[in-house]
């Protein structure tokens, strides 16, 4: 065993110690490799028929974004945000994909339309 010089035995790092650690980082990059290849966040933002907005995290398709919402999906296939492309696109959500409902999060919506804020 290697000689530790250390002027407190409990503040030296041993090599088991040293591999927990490489260990349990390298899990951690994993799972997170993973959700971001097979997660990702559908946002609404609060309008009439949900008043306080929601976040969920989804099972994402092949082609689906990180960040989605229906704004998003309306400025990809139109260009703009309108009522009727809102409510056309809301009755696109992956419903049947929802891991995880969560209160609104504005910082995901924003990531899903580059930033832009529209009218409720």
């Amino acid at each position: 065993m290697p000689v530790l010089r250390c002027r407190r035995p409990e503040h030296c790092v041993t090599p088991s110690k040293r591999n927990a650690s490489l260990a349990a980082l390298a899990v951690v990059i994993a799972a997170g490799g993973l959700f971001r290849a097979m997660c990702g966040f559908y946002s609404i933002q609060p309008i009439g028929a949900l008043p306080r907005g929601v976040t969920a995290v989804v099972r994402r398709s092949s082609s689906e974004p990180f960040f989605n919402s229906p704004d998003a999906q309306c400025l990809d296939r139109v260009g703009s945000v309108s009522l009727l492309c809102r409510g056309l696109a809301l009755s696109q959500a992956p419903t049947e994909r929802i891991l995880l409902r969560l209160p609104f999060q504005r910082w995901a919506y924003l990531a899903s339309t580059n930033g832009s804020e529209f009218d409720r």
